[in-house]
C-alpha cells in the first residue's frame, strides 16, 4: 500500500493543480448530470460526458488521497476542517461507486430508490460539503504549478477516463444490460414487470402525493387569452379517442413503453372552443401546484391521457388525466392535470415550483 501511495505521488501533477482539477471536474460532473435530466441537450452525449468526467474524477481522487493519507490517518494532525474533508471524501467515493455500479448493470434498491437515484442524491450532497471544504482549504494556484508536464498528465488522465468508460459500456453490454440514452434501464431489469405494457412503478415528484380525486367532482379548465371553459370528467371521456404508444422515461432510472389513450391536446382546444390568440406555449397544471410548459406545436400533438392499456388511468399514475409528452423525461409528464392554459410566454418559475409543489 505504501509503495502504491509513493508511486501515485510521483505520477501526480502538483498538489494545487490536482485540487483545482478536482474542482473543475466536480463542476462538470454535476452540470452534465443535471443537464441529462432536463432534456435540453442530447442525453446520450451528456451521459457519455458524465461517465468520462466521473472516471477522470476517480483518478484525480487517487492522487489526492495518496497525498493526504498520512495526515488523515494521524489523528494528532487533524484540525477543525478535517472532519468535513473526510466526509467529503467518503460521500464522493460513494457517489462514484454507486454510479459505476449502475453503469455496469447493478442495482440494489434503497427503499423506493434505485441505485441511480442514490447516486444522484450522493452527487448533489457533494456540492454543499465541497463548499464547506473550500471555505477552509482553498488555495490559489501558483504560476509555477502550470507546466507542460502537468497538462500532459491531466490530459492522460482524461484519456484514461474515456477508455475506462468505453470498457464499462462493453462490460455492461456483455452482461446483457440494456441502458437507454438517458441512462435509464427497462423496468424488467429492475422490477418484476415487463418493459412493454403491464404494471410499472408509481412515483411522485418531491412532495406530490395528493389524495385520490373524486372524478364526479373533478373538472378540467381549458384556458386561453380570451377566456376559459370547464370540462367534466364525463365530457373528457367523450372526447377521448386518440391513442399513443410512448415511452415513459423516469428520472428514478427506469423506463417503460405503454399504450396510452386520451385526447390530443390540439383537439382538446378545438373542442373547448378556446382560441390561442397568438399563444406560443401551453402550460399544464396539476392539482398539487406542479406545472410544466411545452411549445405550442409540441403541445398540440401531446396527449392528455385518461386510460392506459385499455384500463382507466389509476390515481397513482396521474388519473383522472395526465400529460403524455413523448421524448420528454417523466417528470415533465404532469400528473393529476386540472388546468391546461394557452400562454404567450413560457413559465420560468416552473423549475422552482417543481421543488415546492405538494407542500401545504
Amino acid at each position: 500500500m505504501g509503495r502504491l501511495s509513493r508511486l501515485l505521488r510521483r505520477l501526480a501533477p502538483p498538489p494545487r493543480v490536482v485540487d483545482w482539477a478536482i474542482l473543475a471536474v466536480v463542476a462538470g460532473v454535476v452540470a452534465t448530470g443535471l443537464l441529462a435530466w432536463t432534456g435540453w441537450l442530447p442525453p446520450a452525449l451528456l451521459v457519455d460526458l458524465h461517465g468520462i468526467v466521473g472516471l477522470t474524477l476517480a483518478g484525480l481522487l487517487l492522487f489526492k488521497f495518496a497525498r493526504v493519507s498520512r495526515r488523515v490517518l494521524d489523528r494528532d494532525r487533524w484540525d477543525r476542517a478535517t472532519p468535513v474533508s473526510v466526509l467529503l471524501g467518503v460521500v464522493a467515493v460513494a457517489a462514484l461507486a454507486s454510479g459505476a455500479f449502475w453503469g455496469l448493470g447493478g442495482n440494489v434498491p434503497v427503499g423506493p430508490w434505485t441505485t441511480l437515484a442514490v447516486h444522484v442524491g450522493l452527487g448533489l450532497l457533494v456540492v454543499p460539503i465541497l463548499l464547506l471544504h473550500l471555505r477552509a482549504r482553498l488555495r490559489l494556484p501558483a504560476r509555477t504549478d502550470a507546466s507542460r508536464r502537468s497538462a500532459l498528465r491531466l490530459g492522460g488522465l482524461l484519456v484514461a477516463g474515456t477508455i475506462a468508460w468505453r470498457l464499462s459500456e462493453a462490460a455492461a453490454s456483455l452482461r446483457g444490460t440494456t441502458i437507454a440514452d438517458t441512462g435509464s434501464k427497462p423496468t424488467g431489469e429492475l422490477y418484476d414487470t415487463d418493459t412493454e405494457g403491464g404494471a410499472f412503478p408509481v412515483t411522485s415528484w418531491v412532495a406530490d402525493d395528493p389524495e385520490p380525486i373524486d372524478r364526479s367532482d373533478w373538472t378540467l379548465t381549458v384556458a386561453g387569452p380570451a377566456g376559459e371553459r370547464e370540462i367534466t370528467y364525463g365530457e373528457l371521456l367523450g372526447l377521448a379517442g386518440d391513442g399513443r404508444r410512448a415511452t415513459l422515461d423516469c428520472t428514478s432510472g427506469w423506463y417503460t413503453v405503454q399504450d396510452w389513450e386520451g385526447v390530443r391536446v390540439g383537439a382538446l382546444f378545438e373542442a373547448a372552443g378556446v382560441d390561442g390568440g397568438g399563444a406560443r406555449w401551453v402550460r399544464f397544471v396539476s392539482v398539487t401546484g406542479y406545472r410544466w410548459s411545452l411549445p405550442i406545436e409540441e403541445a398540440r400533438d401531446a396527449l392528455l391521457s385518461t386510460a392506459i392499456d385499455g384500463s382507466r388511468l389509476p390515481h397513482g399514475h396521474g388519473g383522472p388525466a395526465r400529460l403524455v409528452a413523448p421524448g420528454r423525461r417523466g417528470f415533465q409528464w404532469v400528473k393529476w392535470v386540472e388546468r391546461v392554459e394557452l400562454r404567450r410566454e413560457p413559465d420560468p418559475a416552473q423549475w422552482l415550483v417543481t421543488l415546492l409543489s405538494g407542500f401545504d
